[in-house]
C-alpha cells in the first residue's frame, strides 16, 4: 500500500504536466501532412482545422508558401512529395492510391529552410483540392483558388498537356478575387486612415507536364495562349476572351513557364517506383523545376512586412472570414456578369431614390438629388463590386445607366414644370380677360387681381420652364394691363354719362331729391361740354376734375372691404327696396317734414311753393 501511494505521488507532476500543457504540446511529429483549410459538410464553404494551424503557428522565422493548383487528378499531391523528396508512404496522399484523397488545403507540417537573400526563411508546401470534380460548387473551388493565389508565395499552376481557355479564364478569375479580397483586408487592416495596400501577386509557375511541345518552347506556348485574340469586328466573344487576358496583367514578369514530362507510363505505379524506375529526362527535369522553385521563393509580404507563423495565421484567418462571409460569384458567370446583377442592384437604388423626389423641382434640386443618389449607389458599388481590373469599366458602365435614368428624369421634370406653369398662365390669362370686362370698372381691383396672379405664379411655378413662362407672363399681363388702361377711362367716360342721367330721372320723378338732380345735371354737363369744347375725350382724362371723379369713383366702387362690382345688384336691389318702402310708407309717417329738400305739388294750384 505504501509502495503504490509513493508511486501515486512520484506521477503526480508528471499528470499535472500533461493536463496544463500548452496546446502546441499536442502534436509530436510534424513529419507529416495537416489541414489547415476544410469544406463545411455542404462543401460550399470553408473553415480552419487548429490542428494544421498549430504546425504553422510554431515557427518564428518568416513564412513563404508553394501551393500548386490544378484540375482534380492532375498529380498535384505526387508533385508536391517528389519536390519534398517524399514517397508516397509518408507525404500527401495520393488520390489514386488512397481512398483519403485531398479536400481543402493541406500543409507538409515540416517548412524546408532556406536562406533567401540573407535572411533564413520557412518555406512550407501546400496541396490543394482539385477543381472540376463532381459534388462540389462553382463558388467552392473559386474559394479555394482565390485562397491559394492569396497565400502562397509561389503558385505552381499544374496542367496536363497543354492550356485550355477555361484554365486562363480560371486563373484570371482567381487572381481577380484574390486581388479584390487582399485588398479590402489592406484598406481595413491598415492602421492609416484611408490608407489602400496594393495586391501583391504570387509568383506564377506554369507547370506542363507534356512530353512534346511541337516544336515550341513552353514559355513561348503560355505567352501565345495570353496573346490578345484580334478582333477588327468588335465581336462580344472575343472582347470578353481579350478582358480575361488583360486581367492577368497584373501577374507581370511574375508568370514563369515549365514543362515537365511524364515520369512513367504507369501512372498509377508511380507511388511504387524509385527515382532509377523512374524517366531519368523526367528526373532531370524534376531537379532543375526544384532549383527554379528556391530561387524565385520569396517571404510573403503583407503591408510592407514579412509574418512568422501566428502572423500568417491570422492573416489566414482573416481573409478565410472574408471569403465565406463575402458574396462571391463562380467562375461559370465570371467577373462581369456578378458586376452586372450589382450594377442593376445599384441602379435600382438609384432609380428608387430619384422616384422620392416630387416633380417638378427647381434644377438645382433635381441636381442635388442626382448626386445624393449617386453617391449611395456608388458607395453600394464600391461595397459589392469584385475584380479590380473591372472597377473602372463596371463604374463607367454605372455612370452611363445612371445618366440614361436622369436624362428621364430631367424630361420628366420638364414636362411636369411646363405643364405646371401652363396651368398658371391659362389661370392667369383666364383672370386677365375677367378683369377686362368688369361690370363696373376699377383699376384698383384690376391691380389687385395682377398682383394676386403675378404672385401665385411666382410662388407656384417652378423648375425648368420657369424661365420661358414668366416671359410669356410678362408679355401677356403687360398687354393686358395696357388694353385695360387703354379701355378704363372710356368706359368710365360712358357710365358715368349713364350714370348722371339715370340719376336725374331718379332726383326729379322717383325721390323728388333736388340735390341729387342737381349734382346729376352738373356732372352731365360737364362730361359732355368738355368733349364739346375740346373735341375729343381723350383731353379729358388730363383735367384734375377727371382725376377728382377717377379717385371718388375708385373709393366708392372697389375696396378690401367692398367690391361693388361683385354687390352691384344686391345693392341696387336693397336701395329699389328701400326707395319703394319710402314712397308708401315713408311720407305717410314723417308727413310733410323731411330733413331733405323734396319737390312738393300743391292740389289747388299751379305755383310750386318751396318744400320746407
Amino acid at each position: 500500500m505504501a509502495t503504490s501511494c509513493r508511486n501515486l505521488i512520484a506521477s503526480l507532476p508528471l499528470l499535472l504536466l500533461c493536463l496544463f500543457a500548452s496546446p502546441s504540446s499536442s502534436i509530436d511529429d510534424f513529419h507529416q501532412a495537416f489541414p489547415i483549410v476544410e469544406p463545411d459538410p455542404g462543401h460550399t464553404k470553408l473553415r480552419l482545422s487548429r490542428e494544421g494551424l498549430e504546425a504553422i503557428r510554431r515557427i518564428k522565422n518568416p513564412i513563404a508558401a508553394v501551393a500548386v493548383i490544378g484540375p482534380y487528378r492532375s498529380g498535384k499531391s505526387f508533385l508536391l512529395n517528389q519536390l519534398l523528396s517524399l514517397s508516397c508512404d509518408e507525404g500527401f496522399g495520393v488520390g489514386h492510391m488512397r481512398d483519403t484523397k485531398t479536400k481543402g488545403i493541406w500543409v507538409w507540417g515540416t517548412p524546408v529552410e532556406l536562406d533567401i537573400n540573407g535572411v533564413k526563411t520557412s518555406v512550407f508546401y501546400l496541396d490543394t483540392e482539385g477543381f472540376e470534380s463532381v459534388g462540389k460548387s462553382n463558388v467552392y473551388d473559386d474559394r479555394i483558388f482565390a485562397l491559394a493565389t492569396v497565400l502562397s508565395s509561389v503558385l505552381i499552376y499544374n496542367l496536363p498537356e497543354t492550356i485550355r481557355e477555361a484554365d486562363i479564364s480560371r486563373l484570371s478569375f482567381a487572381v481577380e478575387l484574390a486581388e479584390e479580397f487582399y485588398g479590402r483586408f489592406a484598406l481595413f487592416y491598415s492602421h492609416g486612415e484611408g490608407e489602400d495596400v496594393a495586391f501583391e501577386p504570387s509568383k506564377l509557375l506554369w507547370l506542363i507536364q507534356r512530353d512534346f511541345l511541337q516544336g515550341k518552347s513552353v514559355q513561348e506556348m503560355v505567352n501565345e495562349a495570353l496573346q490578345r485574340v484580334p478582333n477588327q469586328d468588335g465581336d462580344r466573344n472575343i472582347d470578353q476572351v481579350n478582358q480575361i487576358r488583360e486581367s492577368l496583367a497584373i501577374m507581370g514578369d511574375n508568370s514563369t513557364a515549365f514543362s515537365l514530362p511524364q515520369p512513367h507510363l504507369h501512372r498509377t505505379k508511380l507511388c511504387e517506383m524509385k527515382d532509377g524506375e523512374l524517366e531519368q529526362l523526367y528526373v532531370s527535369r524534376r531537379e532543375k523545376l526544384k532549383d527554379l522553385v528556391s530561387s524565385i521563393i520569396r517571404p510573403k509580404i503583407v503591408q510592407g512586412k514579412s509574418m512568422n507563423g501566428e502572423e500568417f495565421v491570422a492573416f489566414l484567418e482573416q481573409i478565410l472570414e472574408a471569403l465565406n462571409k463575402g458574396e462571391i460569384p463562380s467562375t461559370g458567370s465570371l467577373v462581369e456578369v456578378f458586376n452586372k446583377a450589382i450594377l442593376e442592384r445599384c441602379l435600382k437604388i438609384y432609380s428608387e431614390g430619384m422616384a422620392k423626389i416630387n416633380l417638378p423641382l427647381t434644377e438645382e434640386a433635381v441636381q442635388d438629388a442626382h448626386g445624393r443618389s449617386r453617391e449611395r449607389s456608388m458607395k453600394v458599388f464600391d461595397e459589392q463590386h469584385f475584380g479590380r481590373h473591372h472597377a473602372k469599366r463596371s463604374v463607367m458602365q454605372l455612370d452611363e445607366e445612371i445618366d440614361k435614368v436622369f436624362k428621364h428624369i430631367i424630361m420628366a421634370n420638364e414636362y411636369q414644370s411646363a405643364k405646371l406653369c401652363e396651368a398658371l398662365y391659362s389661370r392667369c390669362e383666364d383672370k386677365m380677360d375677367q378683369l377686362q370686362v368688369l361690370r363696373l370698372p376699377s383699376m384698383a381691383k384690376f391691380n389687385a387681381g395682377f398682383l394676386q396672379c403675378n404672385r401665385s405664379f411666382e410662388q407656384e411655378c417652378v423648375g425648368p420652364s420657369k424661365a420661358v413662362y414668366e416671359n410669356r407672363m410678362m408679355k401677356m399681363m403687360g398687354k393686358s394691363k395696357s388694353q385695360f388702361i387703354k379701355e378704363y377711362n372710356h368706359r368710365l367716360f360712358n357710365w358715368l354719362v349713364t350714370f348722371s342721367l339715370v340719376m336725374v330721372v331718379v332726383g326729379r320723378f322717383i325721390i323728388k331729391f333736388i340735390l341729387i338732380e342737381m349734382s346729376a345735371w352738373i356732372l352731365f354737363i360737364f362730361l359732355e361740354t368738355y368733349t364739346r369744347m375740346f373735341w375729343s375725350a381723350e383731353s379729358l382724362y388730363y383735367n384734375p376734375v377727371w382725376h377728382f371723379i377717377v379717385a371718388t369713383w375708385e373709393t366708392v366702387v372697389y375696396s378690401p372691404v367692398l367690391d361693388l362690382d361683385r354687390w352691384a345688384i344686391p345693392v341696387v336691389f336693397i336701395v329699389v327696396i328701400l326707395v319703394l318702402y319710402w314712397r308708401c310708407y315713408g311720407r305717410r309717417k314723417h308727413g310733410s317734414r323731411w330733413l331733405l329738400p323734396l319737390y312738393n305739388t300743391t292740389r289747388n294750384g299751379s305755383n310750386r311753393p318751396r318744400t320746407d
